[in-house]
């Protein structure tokens, strides 16, 4: 049987690796993780916690819960934290520019007009890698439940959190089954084991963290009073991507209205051109908000272009890493106690609960139509689950079947 134990220096810390190795892996994950934030969290358990073995289970899902609770995207945070865990600085520095340097290309790409993926093999072609998220989410699903959900308390709590998120009509529900998730855990988990917390450690002193703490609300408070002061179309513009991405909750879905308050209603991009944008970020692979690459490159005021671009992912992307850095020293000590533990049992379990959620809406929504759809999604399930294929084997595989169902049909 493979080990699950993380791999180790013999001291029950995570070896350390490179900055280019961990470049070049998110770079792989950048041009392959399709279907959204949810479907990212999935290919990040397969790459880190079964096949690398970086990070085990519950550390796993412990830092899914804490990114689902801070604001900004919560699979670039898990990726970003990963890489930090891997290499330090530098590593979290190249998980993120792996991970997001694909999709912000083809985002630059899409805004000069460059052609997209027309006709019917096109949108079979995406049709087929939307199927890829059913697999890989169905897969996380079923591989956490069984190390997270073991009893009939956690298993409880994950339903419950799956019911609270179906249900509810507001994306806050996602940061709400968590809450309950923990508040449930300290009342029904305390009788767990305690789970190992020496083999998740972060090179973030707490000097650190209390700097990017400053650093986030200095940027939230300062940057518009700078952009009134200064009159500087530049400020004004790194301003607007900055709180969109400070004030977003819940997934990377939750920043269209926000982005599109601060660029279609000043004028500065048209509503049309707005929804073409986030209509080809729902196709490229990566984190969505790259869109602001495309918004970047499109807007009026000076800088756009290249430039434009550069400054939208730097702004929005920033105060959810600055929140991350602040928050891990502090809750990495937190989650030693033992009633923290029990909370974290809960919290994990609601993270299970919430992926569920996730596999049916909008993942399988939005893909499954029929039963050939159901026949491709299950076929990469297996693949990944009893044959342990790589994930670029599936992702291929769908993306070949959706274009030639396409082109058969046309």
């Amino acid at each position: 049987m493979t080990s699950t134990k993380p791999q180790t220096d013999g001291s029950n810390r995570p070896r350390a690796g490179s900055a280019p190795e961990v470049l070049l892996i998110f770079l792989k994950l950048g041009l392959t993780s399709f279907g959204g934030p949810i479907a990212h969290l999935g290919y990040f358990r397969d790459e880190f916690v079964t096949r690398r073995k970086w990070i085990d289970e519950h550390g796993y899902a412990d830092l899914v819960g804490l990114c689902q609770f801070l604001p900004g995207p919560a699979s670039s945070q898990a990726g970003f934290a990963i890489g930090l865990m891997r290499a330090g600085y530098l590593g979290a520095l190249a998980a993120w520019t792996g991970f997001t340097l694909p999709s912000a290309l083809a985002m630059v790409l899409f805004a000069y007009g460059a052609a997209a993926l027309d006709g019917p093999v096109g949108a079979g072609l995406l049709h087929g890698l939307k199927l890829t998220a059913v697999a890989i989410v169905a897969q996380a699903v079923w591989g956490m439940a069984r190390t997270l959900c073991p009893d009939r308390e956690r298993a409880s709590i994950a339903v419950v959190a799956a019911l609270v998120v179906l249900l509810g009509t507001s994306s806050a529900m996602q940061i709400a089954a968590i809450a309950v998730g923990g508040i449930a855990g300290l009342w029904l988990c305390r009788d767990g084991s305690a789970t190992p917390s020496s083999q998740f450690v972060f090179p973030v002193s707490r000097g650190v963290g209390l700097a990017a703490l400053a650093a986030f609300v200095l940027l939230l408070i300062g940057l518009p009073l700078l952009s009134a002061a200064m009159a500087s179309p530049g400020i004004a513009l790194f301003d607007a991507f900055y709180r969109s991405g400070a004030l977003v909750f819940g997934g990377g879905h939750v920043v269209l209205p926000l982005l599109r308050e601060a660029f279609v209603a000043p004028g500065w991009v048209s509503d049309d051109a707005f929804l073409a944008g986030y209509g080809a970020a729902q196709a490229v692979p990566g984190p969505l908000f790259s869109f602001a690459a495309y918004l970047g490159t499109i807007v009026g005021p000076q800088p756009h272009g290249p430039a434009g671009a550069a400054l939208g992912l730097i702004g929005i992307f920033l105060p959810g890493l600055l929140i991350l850095l602040g928050v891990l020293p502090f809750w990495n000590a937190f989650r030693r106690a033992a009633g923290a533990q029990a909370a974290m049992r809960g919290v994990n379990a609601a993270v299970v609960g919430l992926l569920g959620a996730a596999l049916y809406d909008p993942v399988w929504t939005s893909s499954v139509h029929g039963p050939v759809d159901f026949a491709i999604a299950l076929t990469g399930f297996v693949l990944l689950t009893a044959w342990r294929a790589p994930p670029l084997v599936v992702v291929a595989g769908s993306a070949l079947a959706g274009a030639l169902l396409a082109l058969g049909a046309a």
